[in-house]
């Protein structure tokens, strides 16, 4: 309870940075068999992912809402039997030995998209680290294109472009991110560690998605 009181209190990227840096994910290394990623911490990332998704306003009303869903449907499973269901690759294998992995309400989907989310918020976040200055429009524009625009088909892809011309300015969306009682260079140079920690992070993630052959896969 602490811890969460503790967290409530920072913004979302002080959050997100003390919940990667304590997370440990084993790796498959040829043998996928003793690849781990826990749920629970995973979730809670995606949880403050949400958070920052939900400052850049209504343009990402239906990302959000995706993001959303495929997080409850990984709480569910978890909530489900939690002794079983901790380790999200074991969660991946069982449903690719019963082949629903590919199935509309898999939860290895939804641990796909989530994966694919936190693709995007890290490009995004990285952007702005890099210039705070940049035109923000221009920044989630380049953020979707590589990281979720591959994988949507033509009718997400059309509602997203549409959404884009919501998206507020970079000013704005950089006052909402910060503490308190933060300024710009310090709101940066977290933007920067955060990203530094999920670059590494999503790699090892998306090597355990390609070993169960997700990696490829496209919205419907």
């Amino acid at each position: 309870m602490k811890r969460s009181r503790d967290m409530e209190k920072r913004s979302e990227i002080s959050s997100a940075i003390e919940e990667l840096s304590m997370m440990v994910i084993v790796k498959p290394d040829g043998n996928h068999e003793v690849a781990h990623i826990p749920i629970k911490p995973f979730l809670s990332l995606c949880h403050l992912v949400l958070q920052v998704i939900d400052k850049v306003g209504p343009s990402m009303a239906v990302l959000r809402q995706d993001v959303h869903l495929n997080i409850k449907k990984l709480e569910v499973m978890y909530e489900s039997n939690p002794s079983m269901n901790s380790n999200l690759v074991e969660i991946l294998k069982s449903e690719a030995s019963n082949g629903t992995s590919r199935k509309r309400c898999s939860c290895s989907k939804a641990f796909v998209w989530l994966t694919r989310s936190l693709d995007f918020s890290s490009k995004l976040l990285q952007g702005l680290a890099n210039d705070p200055k940049n035109n923000m429009k221009q920044i989630v524009e380049e953020s979707y294109a590589e990281t979720l625009a591959p994988w949507h088909g033509w009718i997400s892809s059309a509602a997203s472009k549409v959404a884009l011309k919501l998206v507020p300015d970079d000013k704005t969306f950089m006052d909402l991110l910060r503490e308190k009682d933060g300024n710009c260079d310090t709101l940066k140079e977290k933007m920067q560690k955060l990203t530094s920690l999920m670059v590494p992070f999503l790699e090892d993630i998306h090597s355990i998605i390609k070993v169960y052959n997700l990696d490829r896969l496209k919205s419907t």
